[in-house]
């Protein structure tokens, strides 16, 4: 068995081939085909998309983010005081270059309808000397400045080409005298002060008031003086009484008093009555026309003389005591 050959080993007792196993083939290796990647995102990724979704994120990661980074890098290098010092001079020399050039530069100033008192002061207003920059006059300052004036009631300022300021000014007209404890005062129609005289004479053309209180009713007080048209001659002025009610002066020691309510009327209907019956042409100190149904007349010395003279009665001393009675009461002194 040894001596035989590989064929010889393969057959059998018989002498019959020993039988072939097949061993069967390996298919052949297929190509891999790709792994396909799920296009779901993981958690994280949906949660940060959807974070990104709300306004408020969206504006934090554009803006305050970027924001945040540009202040800490310029906190960082300002925190250097030679740094700042320089970028502070630098903006100034800068700004100040800018504010002179000859184009911003005012050289005059012009005033229109402005008195000279109300001129000089003015001009010593301007906060800086002229020529100066534009940027140096704060014209709505300047503004409230000038309207503080008494004179002025309005002022219209502006910087025209060429460098020129412009002022145009309002002045108050004065209307009325206001006589009180601390002098005399020019007032407008509204019953502004417009300035202070010395004495009646230096404005002898404006009608005069006097009393506490009567500047808030100037208004009033002129509307009384132009409806006292034909007593006008005679008028020396209006009193305040207690600050509430005129009484009208007159020459001759005369005076109407007026109510607080419905003066003009009252005044109209003492004028019809001197008009239809001379009533203060007459001896009358005093008509007082405070009660409308009750109009009161106070006569004078010589008018109640007379009637006491008519009716057999002393007459009346300056001093409104009868002149028989002084006399007697003199005589027991003496006694």
């Amino acid at each position: 068995m040894q001596g035989l050959n590989p064929f010889q080993r393969g057959q059998g007792d018989g002498g019959r081939p020993a039988p072939v196993r097949h061993v069967p083939s390996r298919p052949a290796p297929q190509p891999q085909r790709p792994v396909r990647k799920d296009p779901a995102p993981s958690r994280l990724a949906y949660r940060l998309n959807r974070m990104m979704l709300r306004p408020l994120v969206r504006r934090l990661v554009h803006v305050g983010l970027p924001a945040f980074l540009a202040a800490l890098v310029a906190g960082i290098w300002l925190s250097d005081d030679t740094r700042r010092a320089n970028l502070t001079g630098g903006l100034d020399a800068i700004v100040d270059r800018i504010q002179h050039r000859e184009a911003f530069m005012v050289k005059m100033m012009t005033i229109e309808g402005a008195s000279p008192v109300v001129d000089k002061g003015l001009r010593a207003m301007l906060p800086v000397d002229l020529p100066a920059s534009s940027f140096e006059i704060d014209l709505e300052k300047l503004r409230e400045r000038v309207l503080k004036l008494d004179a002025v009631e309005a002022v219209d300022l502006r910087i025209k080409p060429g460098g020129i300021l412009s002022a145009v000014v309002t002045e108050r007209v004065p209307a009325v005298l206001w006589r009180h404890a601390r002098g005399i005062e020019i007032l407008d129609k509204t019953g502004h002060r417009v300035a202070s005289v010395t004495a009646r004479d230096i404005r002898s053309d404006l009608p005069i008031i006097s009393g506490e209180g009567a500047d808030r009713a100037a208004a009033e007080a002129l509307a009384l003086i132009d409806a006292a048209g034909p007593i006008l001659p005679r008028l020396r002025g209006l009193e305040r009484m207690g600050e509430r009610r005129w009484d009208v002066v007159l020459d001759r020691g005369q005076r109407i008093k007026l109510p607080e309510t419905g003066a003009l009327q009252a005044l109209e209907r003492a004028i019809a009555l001197d008009r239809a019956q001379h009533m203060l042409e007459r001896d009358i100190t005093v008509v007082d026309l405070r009660k409308q149904q009750r109009p009161v007349v106070r006569l004078g010395l010589d008018a109640q003389n007379a009637i006491r003279r008519a009716r057999g009665q002393p007459e009346l001393g300056p001093d409104g005591q009868p002149i028989a009675a002084k006399a007697t009461n003199g005589r027991k002194k003496s006694g």
